[in-house]
């Protein structure tokens, strides 16, 4: 591993090869097992190296680094393919969360259930293209899963290692699973509640984007609880600040650049924080509005309708108050980030990714 000392960033070339590697291994796993296998592994490695910023692997590393991981020792290559682990856990948590939510793309390709029902419908198979499509995606998603734990448990790190990290990797999958229940849950029942929607915020994206990789990273260097207890801090405000700023690109942003169509989380009927300041705020001062925003999300509405709900989100102020939200939790990470014992190099670096994953157009 090509790395400098002071180096904190790490190229994401160094998780890409750590990843391609595991992958391909077990590619050679699934070519013994069968010809659909194979294909079902080969769609998976496709689908987790051709895209995503890397983000949580980058946390994880500069949470090791700050606690005085060396990128120059022995432990680099190890750490670094612990860290890669994590984009299986994402890449697992993206196919599932496309098929709950019935999207059709990600990354600006088809999501992980469409392709694999493209294919059927190309080879003219028997049955539903849609049904296999999704029941593929779903056993894919459970063996990226599986591999990711896999990739962990095989990375090479030392016994101690193993034995702090155990904890923070299993209350990083539990919390990611029990955030997408959350989340269905409040979507079925239409839970209007702000505290509902922050709770979401945490377990579905805080805690497996940002709070736990950085623990995960200070479990593997031996972090005391100091240490530990601002990572955290710092990785809920982040988290949900980055959770927030999605919520506005999700109705706002630039389907080119964010590779999803605008609007898609209104329609599923998403129960956001922006949506849940939206209604209160339209309760309020504006009930033709907020009767409008009842009828229409979780509905298949057109583009007008969309300009409509756009208009009023920012004309009740919904939008100023996450920007501020995201504004406030930014500053607070930064402040518990500042006060921390961790090393300087990669107090900096955890600034300007929190900057922005904050202030980010994708």
């Amino acid at each position: 591993m090509v790395v400098g000392h002071a180096e904190t960033a790490l190229s994401t070339e160094v998780f890409d090869t750590e990843l391609r590697h595991f992958l391909n291994h077990r590619r050679g796993d699934a070519d013994a097992i069968g010809e659909s296998v194979a294909d079902a592994v080969a769609e998976l490695a496709g689908y987790v190296l051709r895209g995503g910023k890397r983000v949580r692997p980058a946390f994880a590393w500069l949470g090791w680094l700050g606690a005085g991981g060396d990128a120059d020792g022995p432990a680099a290559v190890p750490v670094a393919r612990a860290c890669a682990a994590l984009e299986l856990l994402h890449a697992s948590a993206l196919i599932h969360d496309d098929i709950i939510d019935a999207s059709p793309t990600r990354r600006g390709h088809p999501a992980a259930h469409i392709a694999f029902a493209d294919r059927h419908r190309a080879r003219g198979w028997s049955g539903d293209p849609a049904d296999f499509g999704t029941g593929t995606a779903i056993l894919v998603g459970d063996l990226a899963l599986a591999w990711a734990d896999d990739m962990v448990r095989g990375s090479g790190l030392p016994a101690g290692a193993q034995a702090r990290l155990g904890p923070v990797w299993s209350a990083m999958r539990t919390e990611v699973l029990c955030g997408q229940l959350l989340d269905l849950t409040a979507e079925a029942s239409g839970d209007e509640g702000m505290a509902s929607a922050l709770r979401i915020d945490r377990y579905k994206t805080a805690s497996y984007t940002v709070e736990r990789p950085l623990h995960f990273g200070g479990a593997i260097a031996g972090a005391d609880d100091r240490l530990v207890s601002a990572y955290r801090a710092f990785g809920v405000d982040i988290g949900i600040a980055f959770q927030l700023r999605d919520d506005l690109l999700g109705v706002f942003g630039d389907p080119e650049v964010t590779g999803k169509p605008s609007g898609d989380d209104l329609r599923e009927g998403k129960r956001t924080v922006l949506l849940a300041e939206a209604l209160r705020r339209a309760d309020r001062c504006d009930p033709a509005g907020a009767g409008l925003l009842r009828a229409k999300v979780g509905t298949d509405f057109d583009e007008d309708e969309l300009d409509a709900i756009r208009a009023l989100l920012i004309e009740v102020g919904a939008v100023d108050l996450v920007e501020e939200d995201i504004a406030r939790r930014t500053e607070r990470a930064l402040a518990a980030l500042r006060s921390s014992d961790a090393v300087e190099q990669v107090r900096d670096r955890l600034a300007d990714l929190a900057v922005r994953a904050t202030e980010r157009t994708w």
